[in-house]
């Protein structure tokens, strides 16, 4: 196969910068370095064609990579049209994978590079925020019948498939990635707490220290964002719909009131609840001069643009990544990235080491798939507990890391009723 010619790319020259990038994650990836040398010896995706939607840089690249080492024949595309990376693309492309991506892609032809993808037949995914798995149960279910199943990246693609799941129209098993512990407690939490501030810290090059962030959401992603706003030194405020993760933020530390009194407020706010208009005309109308919005969720749905546009007498550019909308009264509010995810459209994603424990999850998880799809049937499954484990394992290990083993006395103790 002549992946060159299969692929659509930007352009192949950037290749060398790209594999330059994918070799210096590599280098801090132990765990699904220890994965790919398990994958290279027992093939388990040998003669099977698997499928990618992800965030396409260069921590994506090298799960590619190790799903082909796994003997698997991999196709990959982007999940958001500002995260893909073009040199990286075509480093994969050189290396054998088959690649439908650009950076800002317009809307159809990101379409087109999904449908592409999946055009290719196969037998596994990895999807994230759900487009894959949409498509195949829209309309291109004419592509279901090869499909043994997959596994989803985060919270959006995960209620979408439960949604799926509870209409009883799933078609085949996905394991629920993003819930197990080795995604949200590191990923979710520590990734999205860095990446976001790196994000905006790059795009708006100001302080947030003695500023009012808002973080809107505190599921574990708002957590992250929250603690790392508190470490940089911002007064914070947590707005939620859920009276526990509510008292959760009072009692670790932040000012909790609803949007309507916290628009008043905020310098800087980040959306990460994987709903829509959580931003919206009557918090945009009470916004500070000045107001940095941005969003940390998988569409950019959360900061409602339309409302924003409407209310805004001009919009300009003024800063690669930042907007200025001005408001009737002379109130300037800035977007970042398009109200996109800010830590992957403005910044390089999570760390590596964060991934690492991910992505090793999607590995392990796919291949568990792909040995147990007729016996799993057509449901949404989480991570299973061995597997997430031994993710937590290798990281110790890989850290230099050991930790104690309970005795047979304490083993039994714990089994039994009577002291």
């Amino acid at each position: 196969m002549n992946m060159v010619s299969e692929s659509i790319v930007k352009d192949m020259a950037l290749a060398h910068n790209g594999h330059l990038k994918i070799d210096w994650v590599k280098e801090h990836m132990p765990v699904l370095n220890r994965i790919r040398d398990r994958f290279e010896k027992e093939q388990p995706f040998a003669g099977l064609k698997v499928a990618i939607s992800l965030h396409l840089e260069a921590k994506t690249a090298y799960l590619a990579k190790v799903v082909q080492a796994g003997g698997a024949e991999v196709t990959i595309t982007g999940s958001n049209p500002l995260s893909t990376q073009d040199d990286v693309c075509a480093a994969l492309v050189e290396d054998g994978i088959r690649v439908f991506a650009k950076y800002n892609p317009d809307p159809a032809e990101y379409k087109e590079h999904l449908i592409k993808t999946l055009e290719t037949r196969p037998d596994l995914i990895i999807d994230d925020g759900g487009d894959l798995v949409t498509i195949l149960h829209s309309e291109r279910r004419d592509l279901l019948s090869q499909v043994r199943g997959g596994a989803e990246e985060t919270t959006t693609g995960i209620l979408r498939l439960k949604a799926l799941e509870k209409e009883g129209k799933l078609e085949f098993p996905m394991v629920a990635v993003n819930d197990a512990f080795c995604k949200y407690l590191f990923d979710n939490r520590y990734g999205t707490g860095q990446s976001v501030w790196d994000g905006i810290n790059r795009t708006t090059n100001l302080v947030v220290a003695g500023k009012t962030v808002v973080v809107v959401g505190y599921g574990w992603c708002g957590k992250g964002v929250a603690m790392r706003a508190k470490g940089l030194g911002a007064k914070v405020i947590v707005t939620e719909i859920d009276a526990i993760k509510a008292v959760e933020a009072y009692m670790d530390g932040f000012e909790v009131m609803p949007m309507s009194e916290a628009a008043k407020h905020g310098d800087y706010f980040v959306t990460v609840t994987g709903n829509r208009d959580v931003i919206r005309k009557e918090h945009f109308e009470v916004m500070k001069d000045g107001a940095i919005l941005s969003n940390a969720g998988h569409f950019d749905v959360e900061v409602n643009k339309v409302e924003l546009d409407a209310l805004s007498t001009s919009r300009r550019i003024v800063r690669k990544d930042i907007e200025e909308f001005v408001m009737a009264d002379g109130r300037k509010v800035y977007l970042l990235a398009e109200g996109r995810l800010v830590n992957l459209a403005a910044g390089d994603g999570h760390p590596a080491e964060i991934m690492d424990m991910t992505f090793a999850l999607q590995a392990v998880s796919l291949a568990y798939v792909n040995e147990q799809y007729k016996a799993i049937g057509k449901q949404v499954l989480n991570v299973p507990y061995e597997l997430d484990a031994m993710v937590a394992q290798y990281k110790l290990e890989a850290l230099g890391i050991g930790i104690d083993k309970l005795t047979d006395e304490q083993k039994s103790y714990l089994d039994s009723w009577v002291e």
